[in-house]
């Protein structure tokens, strides 16, 4: 799957996820790049701001949080559309929670690590 591809399923399973969860995403941006800078196949997303829970005096001026999507440690993982969409879905989930200050062990026992 291409970059434009993927970046489509992306966006279209962001706007799969309930209201109540992105609603509250102030200043954040989604980005979709093809591995992590270690080149790694690992890692599926990364948050990379400040959670809410560690915000102290955040205002106009600071740069946007970003939630990553990475291509191509996806790919080597789904063997399918299906489960293409299924794990995008689930990293989404699981860098959005935090954002809202949710770790990974709170996230491991909700079942999204």
């Amino acid at each position: 799957m291409d970059a434009d591809e993927f970046e489509a399923l992306v966006v279209d399973e962001l706007d799969q996820l309930p209201d109540d969860m992105v609603e509250g995403l102030d200043n954040v941006i989604f980005v979709v790049e093809d591995r992590p800078e270690d080149g790694s196949l690992d890692l599926l997303g990364l948050y990379d701001g400040l959670a809410l829970t560690e915000r102290d005096r955040y205002g106009m001026g600071e740069l946007p949080d970003r939630i990553i999507v990475y291509r191509e440690p996806h790919l080597a993982q789904c063997d399918t559309v299906e489960a293409l969409r299924s794990e995008v879905h689930t990293t989404l989930v699981h860098e959005i929670a935090h954002f809202y200050g949710i770790d990974d062990a709170r996230l491991h026992e909700l079942g999204w690590a």
